[in-house]
């Protein structure tokens, strides 16, 4: 198969987009490793794992619950996590009731508690839901995370996010598929802390 000179292009370009925001989340490894961490030992205290976001990446914040309650990899850890995406007469009740805004913030209300975890997810940073959901559990005691993209937007720039990974890309596609990438590296490094004996405290048994 040829291809033309215009057609050669288009194809580099496509794979150019994906590559900085790539790079970026490899750099940001300190601070992933950081959120891993706290997450981890979170779990270890019999915490739960409570994830969130609308429309694609409502669809993601269920594959995280999924990773950690079923693991795919024979002989990790199940553990504790919901995505409170999935039950659509909640979500419409509240909706309804109250505000889009406040669907996810009133199931933290409910489910939540201060040994738990939030994890939000925003490919623009600016969805008012998963601002709501994370102001909420903040207020709760809960640890916080956030995925968002672009510049962060309000979600990043929040004071109620403990930990935040932010792909910088204006394309919502290349976005979610660093996404995906990232909550797979935080499902490995959060079974990686858990597994090692002292990272998280004496008493931690692998």
């Amino acid at each position: 198969m040829t291809t033309t000179n215009d057609e050669a292009g288009a194809v580099a370009e496509v794979f150019r987009r994906r590559a900085a925001p790539g790079a970026a989340l490899a750099g940001a490894a300190g601070a992933v490793a950081a959120a891993c961490h706290a997450m981890a030992a979170r779990f270890h205290r019999g915490g739960r794992l409570f994830t969130f976001g609308n429309g694609g990446a409502a669809t993601d914040a269920q594959h995280v619950a999924v990773e950690f309650v079923h693991p795919v990899i024979v002989g990790k850890r199940a553990m504790p996590a919901l995505s409170l995406t999935g039950d659509v007469a909640t979500l419409t009740g509240i909706g309804a009731a109250t505000g889009f805004d406040e669907v996810f913030a009133h199931q933290l209300r409910c489910f939540g508690g201060p040994d738990d975890m939030a994890l939000g997810i925003s490919p623009d940073g600016r969805c008012g839901s998963v601002l709501r959901g994370l102001e909420e559990a903040r207020g709760l005691g809960m640890l916080t995370v956030a995925l968002t993209g672009g510049d962060g937007g309000a979600v990043a720039a929040s004071p109620a996010v403990d930990h935040v990974v932010t792909v910088p890309s204006g394309d919502p596609r290349v976005v979610k598929e660093v996404h995906v990438t990232a909550y797979h590296v935080l499902w490995e490094l959060v079974h990686v802390f858990l597994e090692q004996p002292g990272v998280l405290g004496r008493e931690v048994v692998a």
